[in-house]
């Protein structure tokens, strides 16, 4: 008879990197991703930059990126990233409305999915009103583009 540890050992497990500017919430994003045992999370970064740098040895299967941060902001890191990725990228951010000009650009630029942090740019309550949002977000994207 199998348990439930035996079936999540063998379940497929996809690599997220997270993306964004606040130590904070890159935690409170971990602490989402961490939940689902389909996930690992491969790396962090802190601006589109490092995250750029990261790719060739993160290899990550989906991105969580934030918009608004220093050095390389979201909008300039999916215009590179499209050169040394295939990864799925889900946008987390304040920034995103569904249907603002922003939301368009994000989408024509590659972003699968765009989730708006429920309280700006330090979003302490994300963990509690986008949890399900983000893991769903995911297993979406994954699905789709598998």
């Amino acid at each position: 008879m199998s348990t439930k540890e035996d079936k999540t050992k063998d379940a497929p497990s996809y690599s997220v990197m997270v993306v964004d500017d606040s130590f904070l919430m890159r935690n409170v994003i971990k602490n989402i991703i961490e939940k689902d045992a389909a996930f690992t999370i491969v790396d962090e970064a802190a601006n589109g930059q490092e995250a750029i740098d990261k790719l060739s040895s993160a290899k990550p299967d989906v991105i969580l990126l934030d918009i608004e941060m220093p050095v390389m902001d979201g909008l300039e890191f999916l215009q590179v990233s499209r050169l040394k990725t295939d990864a799925k990228i889900i946008v987390i951010s304040s920034v995103v409305n569904i249907d603002s000009p922003i939301a368009r650009k994000l989408t024509s630029l590659g972003a699968v999915d765009m989730i708006c942090k429920p309280s700006g740019v330090l979003s302490v309550d994300l963990e509690d009103k986008k949890s399900t949002e983000i893991l769903d977000a995911i297993h979406r994207c994954i699905e789709m583009y598998a």
